[in-house]
């Protein structure tokens, strides 16, 4: 997962008009968060963006289509309404445009409904270790999108700066990253443990001095590092 701040899952709020996805939504988080947080649903812009001002909730989960509005013109209010309310898309569609879009609102993650509910539920717990949950096919597209060459430093950046240096489990890890693996099917390849494959994530984010593994991949490309 992405590297952000650890999220306490006090408030939760879901921005869902399907009435069976929100009930859906309700369960996995009732799970992640556990019994004591306060989970409300708008099914739609007005009662969404009425809700964020009056709570203030931790963490939405928000769909991209609603009835009266975008779900990604909410998460761009939600940086003047409630700028600590940190937001994960959770929708249908995985147009590249419309990942973009959701990111550059400010959108921590981006999960598929159409995923098993235990995908969801490992993703959505990964936001309680700071942890930003992309789905392993919107972060291959979302690589896909960043050009390899053009970046490439010049010999004389090469020679001012010398380029961190990773150690071989890291650049094993950080190329099963590019191509799309989540942490549990990389700890499954490198036939290590989770906790083992965060500690690898934290000191590539901490060499590379990004916060996120697409950037963490872009910043090797750039510097060399990685094919």
């Amino acid at each position: 997962m992405l590297e952000t701040e650890p999220i306490q899952l006090t408030s939760i709020l879901i921005v869902e008009d399907d009435s069976a996805m929100q009930g859906r939504l309700r369960a996995l988080m009732r799970e992640v968060a556990g019994s004591e947080a306060r989970i409300d649903i708008a099914p739609d812009l007005a009662s969404a963006c009425s809700l964020l001002r009056e709570q203030r909730p931790t963490l939405a989960l928000v769909d991209v289509r609603l009835p009266d509005g975008s779900g990604i013109e909410l998460i761009r209010r939600m940086q003047l309404d409630s700028p600590d309310t940190q937001a994960v898309i959770v929708s249908a569609f995985a147009e590249e445009e419309t990942i973009l879009a959701a990111l550059r609102a400010g959108a921590i993650g981006y999960l598929l409904k159409d995923r098993e509910d235990i995908e969801l539920v490992l993703s959505l717990r990964s936001l309680q270790r700071g942890g930003a949950p992309i789905d392993p096919m919107i972060a291959r597209r979302i690589l896909g999108l960043l050009p390899a060459a053009a970046t490439m430093p010049t010999p004389a950046a090469q020679d001012a700066i010398p380029a961190p240096q990773l150690t071989n489990r890291e650049t094993e890890m950080l190329q099963l990253v590019s191509q799309g693996l989540g942490n549990r099917e990389i700890a499954l390849r490198m036939n290590l443990s989770r906790l083992t494959i965060e500690g690898h994530a934290k000191n590539i984010y901490r060499k590379l001095a990004v916060k996120t593994r697409t950037a963490a991949v872009h910043e090797a490309r750039s510097l060399g590092l990685l094919e």
